[in-house]
């Protein structure tokens, strides 16, 4: 199950960084969504983390297996990044 008290939440990645999302002020309250939908990435992460699978996202949101890969894929390879303090 993915930690997102150990990843630093949501909030702790940079998610300017990927191009699969957007934040578009007046588009959601400007939170982070999939690019062109109104999906909040938060929302598929709390989903996962509830313990929905990839395929029960993708019946339920509009999402497809290869967006949420490479949101996964952005997540691990922020992981991999040494921590900024200060």
């Amino acid at each position: 199950m993915l930690d997102l008290a150990y990843t630093g939440g949501m909030q702790g990645l940079d998610w300017a960084e990927c191009p699969l999302v957007e934040s578009v002020p007046g588009k959601v309250s400007g939170a982070w969504v999939l690019r062109g939908t109104r999906t909040p990435v938060k929302v598929l992460f709390e989903n996962l983390e509830a313990g929905l699978s990839i395929d029960e996202l993708v019946e339920q949101f509009p999402v497809t297996h290869e967006e949420m890969q490479g949101l996964l894929a952005f997540v691990a390879r922020s992981l991999e990044k040494e921590p900024a303090f200060g």
